[in-house]
């Protein structure tokens, strides 16, 4: 019973948030109209894409108030509106989601203001009802009523709010020109960063070698100790070269991947960083493995993720936790240090985000100042 009541309190919550929501949309006709009246006489066109703005947040204000209701978000699709006021007022007409957002708005004036006529009326049928349950011992029959007109009240909404089929094209259109932009950017500086370390590092240490053994070649005939003096100078430096190319490969794709996988590669991880880290690594020993491009953006995920633990954050330990989801592979990672990640201040994570944007993946960072740090990377793939 007492769990009825509560919901019937928040489904009387919700209509009457939607009730005075509706009262405020009716109020708002005063601004489309002022709208259409400057729109027609052309001085006033700027105000429609700042109308069609209004209205984008009265509709998301909406969406937020019917997921608390339903508990499932309601996607949205606009096109951004920027440019100059020829550019905004041409996609605030004839951006999809601006007809969406009309058709809602209308439908909203008629429902709604049956929803405000009906609010009176709900304190008696709560009164009526209590005294039905409470002198007659009989089920209530209001309340389940209340509810069902809350959720009838939030299935119209869902059903007028939700981005139509070529919206949600446009949006994905936009997504993935994104998405393709930031590869192309992460490539280019993958690639400047490999022909950065090949320079610095394994051309520098070739070039010293080369010189040492040609001097080794010179001195060999009259002084033979300094020759060889040189020539085990030449042999360090050509282990050298080799450490180099070793961690220009490993930068690329990490030859331990290939030969433990993914969850012993982050357990390698683990075991060398700086600070304590515990490993769950979901059970991927077992299994079907994830694809190599999956499997090396998780482990620079992990890595780069650990790396700012030990120069930023400090922490003393961190959390890795890999997951295997019904999309794809999730990515955890969380430390108790100091917070305040910044993706802007060169730590690296903007360069893992285009990585696994990449892969039409998604990455969220939780960063508050005092901690702790948590970066969820989520990869798409099939098992």
């Amino acid at each position: 019973m007492w769990k009825t009541v509560r919901r019937a309190g928040r489904a009387t919550a919700h209509l009457s948030a939607a009730a005075a929501m509706a009262f405020g949309a009716w109020i708002f006709i005063t601004v489309l109209l002022i709208t259409a009246v400057g729109t027609l006489v052309v001085v006033g066109v700027w105000l429609l894409p700042e109308t069609v703005l209004l209205i984008r947040r009265i509709a998301g204000a909406k969406r937020s108030l019917t997921a608390t209701w339903t508990g499932v978000r309601i996607p949205e699709a606009y096109q951004p509106l920027t440019g100059t006021v020829r550019e905004r007022v041409v996609v605030a007409v004839r951006d999809p989601g601006t007809r969406t957002d009309a058709r809602w708005l209308v439908a909203y004036w008629f429902y709604g203001a049956l929803l405000a006529l009906a609010v009176p009326l709900w304190p008696v049928g709560l009164v009526v009802d209590g005294l039905w349950c409470g002198l007659l011992g009989r089920r209530a029959v209001v309340l389940p009523l209340i509810v069902r007109l809350a959720d009838l009240e939030a299935d119209w909404s869902t059903a007028l709010l939700k981005p139509s089929p070529q919206a949600r094209l446009s949006a994905r259109v936009r997504e993935l020109a994104a998405t393709r932009a930031d590869a192309i950017a992460a490539h280019e500086a993958e690639l400047r960063r490999i022909e950065r370390d090949l320079h610095d590092g394994a051309q520098a240490q070739l070039v010293a070698l080369s010189m040492r053994i040609g001097l080794a070649r010179r001195a060999y005939g009259g002084d033979r100790d300094t020759g060889l003096q040189l020539l085990d100078e030449a042999q360090e430096q050509a282990e050298k070269a080799l450490t180099e190319l070793r961690q220009v490969v490993r930068g690329i794709h990490p030859p331990i991947l290939s030969d433990r996988g993914l969850a012993g590669a982050v357990r390698a991880l683990a075991a060398g960083s700086a600070v304590a880290v515990t490993v769950d690594d979901g059970g991927l020993d077992e299994g079907v493995r994830a694809p190599a491009a999956v499997e090396a953006a998780a482990y620079f995920a992990v890595a780069e993720s650990l790396t700012n633990v030990v120069k930023y954050s400090g922490a003393s330990r961190a959390e890795v936790r890999l997951t295997r989801v019904r999309r794809g592979l999730r990515v955890r990672v969380r430390d108790e240090g100091r917070g305040g990640a910044d993706e802007a201040r060169g730590s690296g994570l903007l360069g893992l985000r285009r990585r696994v944007a990449a892969l039409d993946g998604t990455m969220e960072v939780s960063s508050p100042v005092g901690g702790p740090t948590v970066i969820e990377v989520e990869l798409p793939c099939v098992w």
